[in-house]
């Protein structure tokens, strides 16, 4: 059994690069700086922020055996860092597809396995619809942040606190 809380550790990386996965996904940075290979950041940021949010739930499991704080925060927390996890991971998902077709799709044999990439690559790296979901998978992460620093440093620590803790319905 870990007797150390090592949630802390892993929890930072991912905040930081899925954040910045989602303002490069809603700026036009592209037009702005047309230089930068901006398709392989975002889709590095996204792969590598979606690695360690898979950590950081992992090790926040791990946390939450070893100091059992207020039981609705931590349920809320943990809520919301799975919300954040999964639609960053279905944006990974339209993003995978989109390369297995390019550049995989004249050799692989299985047209149920084409048809598979063509529907998540439709549906998820849509302009629109996936700019909605990295603009909701940040705010999730922003919540779990407050929610994740409520339940270390107290109310204090954020001046949003307060609000997001009455709209969720959360007493402490």
């Amino acid at each position: 059994m870990l007797t150390y809380n090592i949630h802390p550790l892993f929890v930072h990386f991912p905040i930081a690069l899925l954040f910045l996965y989602s303002i490069s996904k809603v700026l036009p940075l592209k037009k702005w700086f047309p230089n930068g290979a901006w398709k392989h950041i975002k889709r590095a940021l996204l792969f590598f922020g979606v690695l360690g949010a898979f950590v950081a739930l992992a090790t926040g499991d791990t946390a939450e055996q070893l100091f059992r704080p207020n039981r609705a925060l931590v349920e809320m927390h943990s809520t919301f860092a799975g919300i954040a996890t999964w639609i960053y991971a279905l944006l990974l998902l339209g993003e995978i597809a989109q390369v297995i077709r390019a550049e995989y799709g004249t050799k692989i044999q299985s047209k149920t396995i084409l048809q598979l990439c063509a529907f998540f690559e439709k549906v998820f790296c849509e302009k629109t619809f996936s700019k909605i979901l990295a603009v909701a998978g940040f705010i999730a992460i922003a919540v779990t942040g407050i929610l994740g620093g409520v339940m270390v440093y107290g109310l204090s620590a954020d001046p949003f606190a307060g609000f997001v803790l009455k709209i969720l319905g959360l007493q402490i």
